[in-house]
C-alpha cells in the first residue's frame, strides 16, 4: 500500500499488485525496465516473488509453463515494444499450446501512439498482440485495474486455456486514487474455470463406438495432462483395458511402463487401430493429422475426441463421436456408464501389440548399452534413463532434434507433469525457462536435457539460475553443430558450414563462471556420475556431454517437414 505520508491514497503500481496477489498469483517472470521498473521493486517489497530474467522471451515462457502447472496463468512483465515483442513470441506460444499466461507489458500514451509522433520504444501494442492470442485489454485508469486483471484471469484459464495481453500505458501507473475505494475496485475472481459437462447423449454415442472396436486405441494429450485429473484419467484406461499411447507431454498420466503403454509400438497402433479415443489431444502435424501413411487406411478409422473446445471436432478428419466439455466431467461420466460389466480388448489385440513392444524394447536395449567413446544418443540417453526411473520425483526438461525426439522415446516418465518440452509449434528455445518455472514452482530438481543448438537460443539464463541458486542440472548434448557437426563450407573458403558450431565448446566452463558446477563429461559413467551429483545437491550445474559429431539425422525424425533440394548447379 502507500506510503505512511499518504496513507489514504493508492496509485497504479499498488493496485496491480493488490489485484494479482488478490487472486492468489504470487510470482511475477519478467525483465525490469521502463515504464515497469518499479512494478518489479514494489511488488517483491509487498511479498510477490519476482524473477528477473536476461531476456523477455524466456521470461514468457517460464509464465507459460508456471501457468500449466498450476492451472493459474503464469504472469510475465515486460518493458515496450521491443520487450514487449520478445515477449509475444511465448505469448503465442502459450496460447498454441493452451497453456494459461498473462503478459503484462508497459507501453507509450495513446493519444502520442495514435498520431503517431515517435514516443520512445511507440508502438500500437494492443493491436499487434490481439490475434496472437485469446483476449488483450488495455487499462486507462486505475480504476479499471481490477476488474481487467479479473477479465485477464478468466479469459487465461477459462475453456481451452491460453494467453492474454494486458496493456499497461506509463501514465497508469502513476495515477492516484483514493486507498479504500482502490480496495473496493479489486475484484476476486469466483470460479474462474467452471466445469463443462458433457452432453448425455454424447456418452452413449463415443460408448457405442467403442464397443464396435476390435483393435482400440486411446491417445493423452498434453490437455489431459494439465487438466490435473490423475486418477480419473487412469480409472477409465484401467476399466476399458485399451492400449493408450501418451503424446510427449502426456507421459507419467500412467507410467510408462504400464502393461497397457503402447509408446513402444507407436506406429504399429496409430496404423492398425481401428477406433480411436482422443482425450485432450489434437490431430495435428504430431499426428500427422489422423491421415496419411502412418494411419493406415483411415476410413476404417472411427474417431472419439474429448476435449473442452468444440471448434477442435473435424479439424482434419471426420469425429464419429465427440465428447465436449473438461476432461474430468467426460471420463467419469464415460466410466461410471461403462458399468461393472465392459467388454474386454480382443486378446488378439493386446498380445500382437506386446509382441511388437517386446521387440523394439530388445533392439533399442543394446543400443542404450553402448559405451563407445565419443557417446552416441543413445548410450548418453540410456545413462539418463536410468536416473530419471531412479528420480521418479524429478521434472525433466527437454528440446533439441535430435535429443528431443530420442529422448521422447527412451526416457520413461513415472508420475504427470513430469516432462515438459517443445510442444505443438516445436520451438526451440524454450528449455531454460521453462527449467527455471519448474523448479520454482514445484521446489523439485529439475533435468534439463538440451541439444547444443537448442541450449543456445536460452543459454544465458544459467545465469539466472545460478543468481536464484535453483536446483537445476542442464545436460547440454554437443556435437558440435545443428543435427550434426560434421557439414563443410562447399566453396572451401574460410566461413563455416551454416548448421556447424566451434568444435569443442566448453558451455560447462559458461556455468562455472556464473558460479555454478561445470563438469565436462565423455562417458555414460561421467555423466551419470556429473548428473546424481547435481541432483542430489540440489547446486545449479552443467554437464557438457561429448556427443560423438556424426551421430544425429537431418532435422530429427521430422526430416520430411524440411524440403531437400534436388537441384545442382553446374
Amino acid at each position: 500500500m502507500a506510503s505512511s505520508e499518504t496513507q489514504a491514497l493508492t496509485d497504479g503500481f499498488h493496485l496491480v499488485i493488490d489485484a494479482l496477489k488478490l487472486n492468489d498469483i504470487n510470482t511475477i517472470y519478467g525483465v525490469p525496465g521502463i515504464p515497469i521498473t518499479d512494478l518489479g521493486r514494489i511488488a517483491q517489497a509487498e511479498g510477490m516473488r519476482v524473477i528477473s530474467f536476461r531476456h523477455e522471451q524466456h521470461a514468457g515462457n517460464a509464465a507459460s509453463i508456471a501457468g500449466y502447472l498450476t492451472k493459474k496463468p503464469g504472469i510475465c512483465l515486460t518493458v515496450s515494444a521491443p520487450g514487449f515483442l520478445n515477449g509475444l513470441t511465448a505469448l503465442a506460444n502459450a496460447t498454441t499450446n493452451c497453456f494459461p499466461m498473462i503478459l503484462i507489458s508497459g507501453s507509450s500514451e495513446r493519444e502520442i501512439v495514435d498520431l503517431q509522433q515517435g514516443d520512445y520504444e511507440e508502438m500500437d501494442q494492443l493491436a499487434i498482440a490481439k490475434p496472437l492470442c485469446k483476449a488483450a485489454f488495455r487499462i486507462l485508469h486505475a480504476e479499471d485495474i481490477g476488474i481487467a486483471v479479473a477479465r485477464a484471469i478468466r479469459a487465461a484459464v477459462s475453456g481451452r486455456p491460453g494467453g492474454v495481453y494486458l496493456d499497461l500505458p506509463a501514465k497508469l501507473f502513476a495515477q492516484v486514487m483514493d486507498a479504500a475505494e482502490g480496495q473496493k475496485s479489486l475484484v476476486k475472481v469466483v470460479d474462474p474455470a467452471p466445469r463443462q459437462l458433457p452432453a448425455a447423449e454424447s456418452i452413449s454415442r463415443a460408448l457405442d463406438v467403442l464397443k464396435t472396436a476390435e483393435r482400440p486405441l486411446i491417445i493423452l494429450g498434453k490437455g489431459a495432462a494439465y487438466a490435473q485429473e490423475d486418477e480419473i484419467v487412469r480409472n477409465f484406461v484401467e476399466k476399458s483395458g485399451v492400449p493408450y499411447l501418451p503424446m510427449s507431454m502426456a507421459k507419467g498420466l500412467l507410467p510408462d511402463d504400464h502393461p497397457l503403454s503402447a509408446g513402444a509400438a507407436r506406429s504399429l497402433v496409430l496404423k492398425e487401430s481401428d477406433v480411436v479415443v482422443m482425450i485432450g489431444a489434437r490431430l495435428n502435424w504430431l499426428l500427422s493429422h489422423g491421415k496419411g501413411k502412418s494411419w493406415g487406411a483411415p476410413k476404417l478409422k472411427r474417431f472419439i475426441q474429448v476435449d473442452i473446445e468444440p471448434r477442435e471436432m473435424d479439424s482434419n478428419v471426420e469425429i464419429a463421436a465427440p465428447v465436449v466439455g473438461d476432461i474430468g466431467s467426460c471420463l467419469s461420466a464415460m466410466s461410471v456408464a461403462m458399468g461393472d460389466s465392459w467388454p474386454s480388448v480382443p486378446a488378439e489385440w493386446t498380445a500382437t501389440i506386446k509382441q511388437r513392444k517386446d521387440v523394439n524394447l530388445e533392439k533399442m536395449s543394446a543400443k542404450l548399452l553402448s559405451n563407445t567413446v565419443p557417446m552416441g544418443f543413445h548410450s548418453a540417453l540410456g545413462a539418463l534413463r536410468t536416473i530419471v526411473k531412479q528420480r521418479p520425483d524429478a521434472i525433466l526438461v527437454n528440446e533439441g532434434a535430435n535429443t528431443l525426439d530420442f529422448a521422447r522415446s527412451i526416457i520413461d516418465i513415472y508420475k504427470p507433469r513430469k516432462r515438459l518440452d517443445v510442444g505443438t509449434w516445436g520451438i526451440m528455445g524454450i528449455g531454460m525457462g521453462a527449467a527455471i518455472a519448474a523448479a520454482i514452482e514445484t521446489g523439485h530438481p529439475v533435468l534439463a536435457v538440451e541439444g547444443d543448438s537448442a541450449f543456445g537460443f536460452s543459454g544465458m539464463e544459467i545465469e539466472t539460475i545460478c543468481r536464484y541458486d535453483l536446483p537445476v542440472c542442464v545436460v547440454v548434448f554437443n556435437n558440435n553443430g545443428i543435427y550434426r557437426g560434421t557439414d563443410t563450407n562447399p566453396t572451401g573458403g574460410p566461413d563455416a558450414a551454416p548448421t556447424v558450431f566451434v568444435k569443442d565448446a566448453r558451455y560447462d566452463q559458461m556455468m562455472a563462471a556464473f558460479g555454478g558446477v561445470g563438469v565436462y563429461a565423455t562417458t555414460p559413467d561421467e555423466l551419470t556420475c556429473a548428473v546424481n551429483e547435481a541432483m542430489d545437491s540440489g547446486k545449479p550445474t552443467l554437464v557438457n556431454v561429448v556427443i560423438d559429431e556424426n551421430s544425429g539425422t537431418e532435422s530429427g525424425r521430422i526430416g520430411n517437414l524440411n524440403p531437400q533440394s534436388v537441384v545442382s548447379k553446374k
